[in-house]
Parts: structure tokens; sequence; C-alpha cells
């Protein structure tokens, strides 16, 4: 139930480019290049996976980072 509270305003976030932990900015996040893509993370610590061709972020898989 929760997540279906929170889920929404999350992809609201990150929609607008902003951390779904902390509300702040992701283009000031540490930006690096693993695996041919582009992670950010952020200063509280979650890693984000940027898109260059849709300019969207999402949130980073296990896999992935």
């Amino acid at each position: 139930m929760i997540k279906n509270l929170i889920s929404p305003i999350q992809a609201w976030l990150l929609s607008q480019g902003r951390c779904v932990g902390c509300g702040t900015p992701l283009s000031g996040g540490v930006k690096k290049d693993v695996r041919g893509k582009t992670t950010v993370t952020c200063k509280c610590g979650r890693i984000f996976i940027y898109e260059p061709k849709t300019k969207i972020y999402r949130r980073a898989l296990f896999e992935e980072v």
C-alpha cells in the first residue's frame, strides 16, 4: 500500500531530474562512465543512470552498479 503512494511521487521527482531521496538536482551529482552507461551518484548516495538520448534519469539496478 505504501508503495502505491510513494511511487508516483518518485516518478515525478525523476521526471524533474531530482533525487528521489533528498530532492536535490541530479545535474550536480558525480558522473562516471560505467560499462558504457553514465551513472550519477547523488550526495545522499543513491545511484542513477542517465539516458542522454531521452535526457531522463532512472534508478540503477544492482547489476549496473
